[in-house]
């Protein structure tokens, strides 16, 4: 039995000679049971359970049973005795001071019970079997202490509340379940206890036995449902220690003195082992020193540590020994990691930097620290390495097991390149393109083609960009950087001998590299087509005639066009192509006639042109060659979006320059305009070698012709917003060469041309399209000729021209055609054809030519060279022309005097416009010349009837008439008869 007697009379005793004792006490024992362990009833009962296992040696068992409004207690273990009782009595006063490894070491822990229960008890079965049990209870401690009145102050004051378990009692008939040494039974206060314990009973979890590896199992069993909770399944790393002396001084200087004599420290991590990487749901997230505390840990395992704590339990003490263990707890963690498996889930237990509260954050900085540099991530080919010697690497299993021996420190597929974690771990990530950099260079230099082909097949290609830099090995042995430029062998080119094509210098794919994601990635699949259009080709070719033995060159390109159909013209560039020549040399095949072809009979037989050798035209044939620039018929220039610009037209045609700048005359306005973009020319087509031609008649009926015939149409420009028609290259250059019978087409009209042009220019030749002859500046139409650029000003030249005949009629109808060409056109002349002394002929600007806006003029200028058009155009001809009217030569003022007369009413009958008088002179004078007559200053002055017929016709707006009005003058009585012959004139004006 226990001694609960003298523990009782001790304690009373000392209340009695102290009441303020009693008060401490009551206070102490209501502080732990209501604040540091209010909700620690199941933790404490365990970690009695587990003290008991581990003072006896054996595997720890705890069973928790509720039913009834009792929570019983029951373990395994080294039974309760006195001292185990004493403890229990006493506050901040532990009995396992001097055992390393138990859970309580602060003596209060028992004090739990307290929120609960008013009567708890324990029963202990002695290795004799004996049962012996210990009580306390609340009544009978408030009844001895209200019989001493010494207390009956402090009693009251407390309003009956009394420590509970500072005074035992003997329990007359303890009970101990089989199989189990020690009974804590708890008779429950009320239902707000009992609704506390369910609660605590639900929460407890793996937690109990992680925390007190003595324990190995806790049943807990409540309204006859019973579950049990272990440490299986749980992966734990633990570190432990003894501090040393000079430890101790230094870690617990500012730790209690009790505490001081238990120099041990213990670190241990725990995961579950079913689902590593998150602890969530399974314990609550809090340190555990060994007990929970409030500290928080956000870190996604369990840590129980022996921390020192502040007085309420709760928190964890900052200071020295807190320091030392953070940074053991770290070291315990790294290794943690190091024994998981290495598979990404480990990637979940990496911690971040942001704790939250000071004492996660520590233990946080402390393991990042130390991640980089400890072999953690597995690599698929050098083992397990530390974070900072590995690189992830995002793609496909296949694509990763590829450049593993290429990509030093490569993780296996699943470790994402994206997860935070690797950064923490300090391995480097690597984009698709840094990886695209490393296969290349010495890394890869024994990478047969094969590999690369596979390597193809498994390459990520959502990613073009990222990839397009991928090497690419050549049938030539070489590895070069990006597909683009290089070519793919297709069936169809497959065919030719790659020896036949090695002079090309061509990237050609090795046939055992080829995949289609070269081709997607902008190489080009290798017909004869786009052979022949590599830049390399193209170099191959301007460079051959350059070359020591072009022959190789030749035969290559002349293979492909043959395979390509390539047809002459298509392919312009090839004329450069060095070919042998009938006389063994070589030349450009630009430079070659077929000697066959339609060509070699026009060209003059002084031209240095060479004639293809035989044996190349009976190997490929001519159309072969024709299609490689050798000349068979007249060679035509393809060409689109030509920039009209000096620098950029230029396909070496004769006088192309000039060409140009005819062109750009026509375009008036953008030589003086700053454009962004110049003229362009969206289809160009041109004729070449025009300037060897011997035999132009033969010349034009083959380019009056289809296909060469389109050379003749004329260009369509966009320039500034808007598309104009100028004349070809061809037709330009046919138009100012003698190709017409000796003669330039620009001084030949067509056969049934205008009349108006007959004697002005020669007869076209017969037996030539008119419409062709049109196009190379032969002229048809009056209108055309004044509607074409330049056109206004040949025909003025044409006119001034003394040795070409016009007639007056012939020359009236030209006048009246130029007078509604717009001035800003024409450049003034320097002769013009005129009439002087009623003969046509032709007169220098020198000579004084005017032009005659009004009849009455005529006398006064009938010495000089006249310009004579129907007076309403003598103004606008006279701008044309940039000849002074009649009118601005003379003054034309009267300067004889007269006498003013009636206008015979006869006369007003035929001229109802005509004024009613006139100045008739006996001699009319006009700057001091005698005339006929003169309209001056709105009057008519007249000497004669012919003089004043002519007066009041041109008076009277009827000039027309004048011939009328002077028979009716000379004979008043033909008046009526002239009326009547007026009404039958379909031209008379009344």
């Amino acid at each position: 039995m226990f001694d609960t007697a003298r523990l009782r009379d001790t304690v009373l005793a000392a209340w009695t000679a102290s009441p303020a004792r009693f008060r401490e006490d009551a206070n102490a024992e209501e502080d732990f049971a209501l604040g540091g362990y209010r909700d620690r009833l199941v933790v404490e009962l365990a970690q009695n359970a587990a003290d008991a296992a581990l003072r006896a040696g054996v595997p720890g068992r705890l069973r928790l049973t509720l039913a009834d409004g009792v929570l019983l207690a029951a373990n395994v273990g080294a039974p309760l005795d006195q001292t185990g009782v004493e403890g229990l009595c006493t506050l901040r006063v532990s009995g396992k001071k001097d055992e390393a490894g138990a859970a309580g070491r602060f003596g209060v822990g028992f004090a739990a019970v307290v929120s609960v229960t008013d009567t708890p008890s324990i029963a202990s079965r002695l290795p004799s079997g004996e049962v012996h049990g210990v009580r306390w209870s609340r009544e009978e401690t408030a009844a001895l202490v209200a019989a001493r009145p010494e207390l009956a102050a402090e009693l009251e004051g407390r309003e009956g509340h009394v420590p509970l378990l500072r005074l035992p009692f003997s329990d007359d008939s303890p009970e101990a379940p089989e199989g189990f040494d020690t009974l804590v039974r708890l008779p429950l206060r009320d239902e707000a206890a009992e609704q506390a314990v369910r609660r605590m009973l639900e929460e407890a979890g793996p937690a109990l036995p992680l925390s007190m590896p003595a324990l190995e199992a806790v049943e807990i069993e409540v309204d006859g449902r019973t579950r049990t909770i272990s440490a299986e399944g749980w992966h734990v790393v633990a570190e432990s220690g003894t501090f040393g002396p000079e430890q101790v001084a230094e870690l617990f200087a500012d730790r209690p003195t009790e505490e001081r004599a238990r120099p041990y420290w213990e670190v241990r991590w725990a995961v579950p082992g079913d689902r590593r990487g998150d602890v969530r749901g399974v314990v609550h997230r809090v340190v555990h020193a060994p007990t929970p505390s409030d500290e928080p840990l956000d870190l996604p395992a369990l840590l129980i540590a022996s921390f020192p704590m502040t007085t309420d339990r709760r928190h964890v003490a900052p200071g020295p020994l807190t320091d030392f263990l953070v940074a053991r707890a770290a070291e315990t963690y790294v290794r943690l990691l190091g024994e998981l498996p290495a598979t990404p889930d480990l990637l979940d237990l990496v911690p971040g930097l942001m704790g939250k509260g000071a004492l996660d954050a520590a233990i946080r900085r402390e393991i990042v620290k130390a991640l980089p540099d400890t072999p953690l991530l597995p690599t698929i080919s050098e083992g397990v390495v530390p974070g900072n010697q590995a690189r992830a690497v995002e793609g496909q299993a296949a694509f990763l097991e590829k450049i593993a021996g290429i990509v030093p420190g490569l993780l296996p597929a699943g470790w994402s390149s994206r997860n935070p974690a690797l950064t923490t771990l300090g391995v480097r990530r690597a984009d698709l393109a840094d990886v695209v950099d490393m296969l290349s260079g010495e890394a890869v230099e024994d990478k047969d083609p094969a590999w690369w082909r596979s390597l193809y097949e498994v390459l990520p290609a959502d990613d073009p960009e990222a990839i397009g830099a991928i090497a690419v090995p050549l049938a030539d042995g070489r590895l070069v950087r990006g597909p683009r430029g290089t070519l793919v062998l297709s069936q169809e080119s497959g065919t030719f001998d790659p020896a036949l094509l090695a002079p090309l210098g061509l990237r050609i794919v090795h046939p055992d590299a080829a995949h289609p994601l070269l081709l997607r990635l902008g190489a080009a699949e290798a017909t004869p087509r786009t052979v022949l259009e590599d830049p390399l080709t193209h170099a191959a070719v301007s460079e051959s005639l350059n070359s020591t033995d072009p022959e190789p060159v030749a035969q290559a390109v002349l293979a492909l066009v043959d395979a390509a159909g390539l047809t002459a013209g298509e392919a312009p560039w090839l004329a450069e192509l060095a070919l042998r020549g009938a006389d063994g040399e070589l030349y450009a095949a630009g430079e070659l006639l077929l000697a066959e072809g339609s060509l070699a009979g026009l060209i003059d037989p002084e031209v240095p042109f060479g004639v293809a050798a035989p044996d190349l035209v009976e190997k490929f044939g001519p159309h072969v060659l024709a299609a490689a620039g050798v000349l068979d018929g007249f060679a035509v220039v393809n060409d689109s979006d030509v920039l009209l610009d000096p620098t950029e037209c230029d396909h070496d045609l004769d006088l192309e320059d000039e060409w140009l700048e005819a062109v750009l005359d026509l375009l008036p306005g953008l030589l003086n305009t700053d454009l962004d973009v110049p003229p362009v020319v969206r289809e160009f087509t041109a004729v070449r070698d025009l300037e060897y031609v011997a035999d132009w008649p033969s010349a034009l009926a083959l380019l009056s012709r289809p296909p060469l015939r389109a050379a003749l149409r004329p260009l369509r420009v966009l320039a500034a917003g808007e598309t104009v028609e100028v004349p070809s290259y061809t037709a330009w250059w046919l138009s100012r060469h003698q190709v017409l019978g000796g003669r330039r087409p620009t001084e030949l009209r067509l056969p049934a041309g205008d009349p108006l042009l007959f004697g002005l220019y020669g007869e076209a030749p017969a037996g030539i399209d008119a419409d062709a002859l049109k196009m190379i500046g032969v002229r048809s139409t009056l209108t055309e000729l004044l509607d074409s650029h330049g056109g206004p000003e040949e025909l003025l030249d044409l006119l001034a021209d003394s040795s070409l005949e016009v007639d007056r009629a012939q020359l009236r109808s030209l006048w009246i055609a130029l007078a509604a060409v717009d001035p800003a056109r024409v450049s003034p002349p320097e002769a013009v054809r005129v009439v002087l002394k009623g003969t046509v002929t032709v007169a220098d600007v020198e000579d004084g030519p005017v032009v005659v806006e009004a009849p009455d003029l005529l006398a006064l200028v009938e010495d000089r060279p006249l310009v004579l058009a129907p007076f309403d155009l003598a103004e606008a001809l006279s701008e044309v022309l940039d000849l002074p009217l009649a009118g601005e030569v003379v003054t034309g003022a009267v300067t004889s005097a007269g006498t003013e007369k009636p206008v015979p009413p006869e006369v007003r009958s035929l001229l109802p416009g005509a004024p009613a008088t006139y100045v008739e002179h006996d001699e009319l004078l006009v700057d001091g010349r005698p005339v006929p007559w003169r309209f001056f200053e709105g009057a008519v002055h007249a000497t004669g009837v012919d003089g004043l017929a002519r007066g009041l016709a041109w008076a009277s707006g009827q000039w027309g008439d004048r011939l009328a009005v002077a028979a009716l003058l000379r004979d008043p009585a033909r008046v009526p008869l002239l009326l009547a012959e007026a009404d039958l004139d379909p031209t008379a004006s009344i």
